[in-house]
């Protein structure tokens, strides 16, 4: 077990989160509470162990435990299609981990250790190299969520509980990142850098495709659902890019997105545990009754949508200067993602908040209370802070991100030589 600049800040968010959780379902969870409260505390358990684990055999056993406990949250106190949900978020999931655990068992033949630190150093030949990174891939994409394998997260986020839904998007989307981040790239350089334009178009694919099915969903759950799947898209762009800037604005994202989306999923929480519906039709005019929701509601929102002075400008920014250095193209289509963000998000809350307040039910829903602010001021302070004081997060993560891309670059560069080496002397000069 071990920390570094990279890790210590999704435990961070884990631990964060959890508590957040728990005060969440206070007064939504009646049934099994003692149960409720034993899952998510395994399931913090599993998030550590996988985000501090050194050895690859451990990194697996965790990634793969978390899904046991997010099973039974989904599968004993989601909404009325919650078997169905659980076992496609099972399935999915563990059938890209079978070829994760089978790279294991290349790597340990291999070098006869699954040491992870150790494996960073040791040189694969490119040949394995490529069908290790291909097995990772099966497994970190699910995870991530990447197109086409992202259709299991809506059905996920709609019937799983509250709390569930926060854990769901603030922690168990980043165990994919994390994956990129911690074992393909430094462990498979040469093979990451060659299916690079893979990643790219898969990514880009996810945050335009995805934006467009978000901007007409009737439920709100799934259109923030959607919403996830598009930002994490840009996570995936920002790794690959292997820049300064697009690195740490892929790390960036996926805090701010931990916290943005999270917040989001509970700020809908809200409203679901007055009125038990999702149905954005159903609501309109909150802004009359319940203003201090509609605050709330609001900076998270605009966070989402990446307004300059909230978290979500930060990451989107650097990402895309990070990728403009190296495909102009990808950077071109990432950021149209911006501006679909901001039509979806908007026209939600213009339908929501906004309007006239017509029905009787709507009207007699009360404002936030004191538990519910208590559990957004943590999340509102962190917006602010990471949007205004962004350095005090970029600068603990930086060491450890330049050392995977010192890796990157030697290897590659080592390649390149070596390729110039086998070549005819006409064709070097």
């Amino acid at each position: 077990m071990g920390v570094d600049g990279i890790s210590v800040f999704f435990i961070l968010l884990s631990t964060l989160l959890t508590p957040i959780c728990v005060l969440a379902s206070w007064e939504s969870i009646q049934k099994r509470v003692r149960e409720y409260m034993m899952a998510f505390l395994l399931l913090e358990t599993m998030m550590i162990g996988m985000f501090s684990a050194l050895d690859l055999v451990l990194f697996y056993v965790f990634f793969e435990a978390v899904l046991i406990p997010m099973y039974l949250i989904i599968g004993v106190w989601g909404g009325k299609n919650r078997v169905y949900a659980a076992f496609k978020f099972f399935l999915y999931t563990l059938l890209g981990s079978v070829l994760l655990l089978i790279a294991i068992l290349a790597m340990y033949h291999q070098f006869n250790t699954t040491d992870i630190p150790t494996l960073m150093e040791a040189s694969v030949p490119i040949e394995m190299q490529k069908w290790v990174f291909l097995a990772f891939l099966a497994s970190f994409a699910v995870k991530v969520p990447m197109w086409p394998v992202h259709t299991w997260l809506p059905d996920a986020h709609v019937e799983a509980p509250t709390a569930g839904s926060v854990i769901l998007a603030g922690v168990l989307l980043k165990m994919g990142g994390y994956g990129f981040l911690r074992l393909s790239l430094p462990m498979l350089p040469q093979a990451s850098e060659y299916f690079t334009p893979l990643i790219f178009g898969l990514s880009v694919i996810a945050v335009i495709y995805t934006s467009l099915v978000a901007l007409v969903q009737e439920d709100m759950k799934k259109l923030i659902a959607y919403s996830s799947v598009a930002h994490m898209g840009f996570v995936t762009i920002g790794i690959f890019s292997v820049t300064t800037q697009g690195m740490q604005g892929a790390m960036f994202q996926m805090l701010s997105h931990g916290v943005v989306s999270a917040a989001l999923f509970l700020c809908v929480g809200v409203v679901y545990d007055r009125l038990h519906t999702r149905e954005i039709a159903r609501y309109g005019g909150l802004v009359n009754n319940m203003p201090r929701y509609a605050t709330i509601f609001m900076i998270f929102m605009l966070a989402s949508v990446g307004l300059p002075g909230t978290s979500g400008f930060v990451g989107e920014f650097l990402v895309l200067l990070g990728t403009y250095q190296v495909n102009t193209i990808t950077t071109f289509l990432a950021a149209t993602g911006v501006v679909l963000g901001a039509a979806y998000m908007l026209y939600l809350y213009k339908r929501v908040v906004f309007g006239e307040l017509t029905k009787a039910d709507v009207k007699a829903m009360a404002d936030v209370n004191c538990r519910e602010i208590a559990i957004f001021v943590p999340l509102i302070a962190l917006v602010f802070w990471m949007g205004i004081y962004p350095s005090s997060f970029i600068n603990p993560m930086a060491p450890a991100l330049e050392k995977v891309i010192t890796r990157y670059n030697d290897a590659n560069a080592d390649t390149l030589q070596e390729h110039l080496d086998d070549a005819p002397q006409e064709k070097k000069e």
